[in-house]
Parts: C-alpha cells; sequence; structure tokens
C-alpha cells in the first residue's frame, strides 16, 4: 500500500534526477537554466520598483536633517546603535500602542542608509524624538543604569568629552545630494558653522539655522557644555528628532481613528 502512494514520487524524483544529471554535462544547458531561474526571481524583486511612485507616500512638509542631526546620525551608525535598535514600527496593534504610529516609507526618503529592521534588544526608536529630556538623554548615553536600572546598554560617556569634527560636513552634505537629499548650495556652503550654531543658540550664527532648515528647528545646548560642540551634542540633537521630521504619520492615525 505505502509503495502504491510513494510510486508516483519515486517517478518524480528519478526523472527530476536524469533531467538534473543530463543538464549537468552540458555546461550550455546548465548555464541557461540558471539564467532561467535567476531571471525570474530577478523579475520578482525588480518589477515592484517600477510602481514605487504609487506606493511612497508624499510629505509635504517633510525637512532634511541639519547638519549636526546629520553627524550625529553618523555618529549613530558608527557606534553600531542600529545593531540593538530598530526604527521601523509595524502596524501591528501592540507595536503602535508602545511606540506611536506606524512608519511611513516617506520618513525614510532622506535616510542612507535606512534604519529600518526588526532588531530590538532595545527598544524602537523611531519616534524616540522629544520624548525624553535632553538630560536625560546625556545621562542615559554616560551610564544608561542611571535612568534605567535593567538597561544592558554600553556606556557613552566618552561622547562628551569628543569635539565634533564639522570640517566634512560640506563634502558629506554634498554626497548626500548626489543621491537625491535636496540640500542646497548654501546649506552646503554653510553646514559647518551651521553644526556648531545649533548647539549653541545665543550664536550669531542660530539665525541662520533656523532660516535653512525651518522655523521648528531645535536650536540649543543639547549636552549642557557651552564651551564646546561634541560629539554628544550631535547623538542627542539627531535622537531628539526622530520622529518628528514630519508629522504625516501622526496626520495619518488621526485620519483613520475617525
Amino acid at each position: 500500500m505505502l509503495k502504491t502512494i510513494l510510486a508516483p514520487f519515486r517517478r518524480f524524483f528519478d526523472l527530476h534526477a536524469r533531467t538534473h544529471y543530463r543538464t549537468e554535462r552540458h555546461s550550455l544547458a546548465l548555464t541557461g537554466a540558471i539564467i532561467v531561474v535567476a531571471s525570474i526571481g530577478g523579475i520578482f524583486e525588480i518589477a515592484p520598483l517600477f510602481t514605487i511612485d504609487d506606493t511612497v507616500e508624499t510629505a509635504s512638509d517633510m525637512r532634511v536633517y541639519t547638519p549636526l542631526e546629520q553627524a550625529g546620525r553618523d555618529i549613530y551608525i558608527r557606534e553600531g546603535c542600529y545593531a540593538c535598535h530598530s526604527q521601523m514600527i509595524r502596524t501591528l496593534r501592540d507595536e503602535v500602542e508602545r511606540y506611536g504610529p506606524y512608519s511611513l516609507a516617506a520618513e525614510s526618503q532622506y535616510d542612507h542608509p535606512m534604519l529600518w529592521g526588526s532588531k530590538r534588544t532595545g527598544p524602537d526608536l523611531a519616534r524616540v524624538g522629544g520624548k525624553y529630556s535632553d538630560d536625560w538623554q546625556v545621562r542615559h548615553l554616560i551610564n544608561p543604569r542611571d535612568v534605567v536600572p535593567a538597561s544592558i546598554m554600553p556606556q557613552y560617556a566618552f561622547l562628551k568629552d569628543r569635539t565634533l569634527e564639522t570640517a566634512s560636513l560640506p563634502a558629506r552634505l554634498a554626497a548626500l545630494r548626489a543621491v537625491g537629499v535636496p540640500y542646497t548650495d548654501e546649506m552646503i556652503a554653510s553646514a559647518s558653522k551651521d553644526a556648531a550654531a545649533q548647539a549653541r543658540p545665543d550664536s550669531d550664527g542660530a539665525a541662520g539655522v533656523a532660516e535653512r532648515y525651518g522655523e521648528a528647528t531645535t536650536i540649543r545646548t543639547f549636552d549642557g557644555n557651552t564651551d564646546v560642540v561634541t560629539e554628544m551634542d550631535a547623538l542627542v540633537a539627531y535622537l531628539q528628532i526622530l520622529g518628528r521630521l514630519t508629522q504625516l504619520p501622526y496626520e495619518t492615525q488621526a485620519v483613520a481613528q475617525e
């Protein structure tokens, strides 16, 4: 009885084995088969990209990262923070209730590289901007256990002692413009001084930052040290803008709840 049931499967696998063996003996046939299989997979990968303009939301109030925030993002990536923290809130109810409105593609249109994912050794940070004070963020980075006793996050106290390198910011913004981020010539030329001015609200350049990046731009001393702009300033500035580059996710959530 069992042999009768398995007979068709045996014939199929025998035929498959003979065909595979014959194909392996003829390099051109094997190459052709590989191309066909790879092409099928490629079509399924590439075809959706032709409709991407119809699937990505348009955020009219979306703004680019300031030079200080972009520098903070680079530090975030350099220190491997993305390995433990995702920046992607899925549409699942428990995630929305815990973190806030689910992530939209438009929010990451200026992120190179994007930092979506599902690795959550630590909580998702897509909506962390404004959730805690600057002082809390600085204390948390200096020693996470001071504010979250059960935290397993490493300490980043050294960031407060490192002066932020700003000379390369114009070139970094120019590189981002080359891949689609709409930085203007003025933004690129002023990148170094804007990074310093954003962390010094009383400086002469603070007004220029607001003029170039919008009146809602956060301009303040992020790490509490008024003597020098540090890497801590940059990282906290970046964390405080996460989820606040556009109001579209909150507007979308409000419409969905009506």
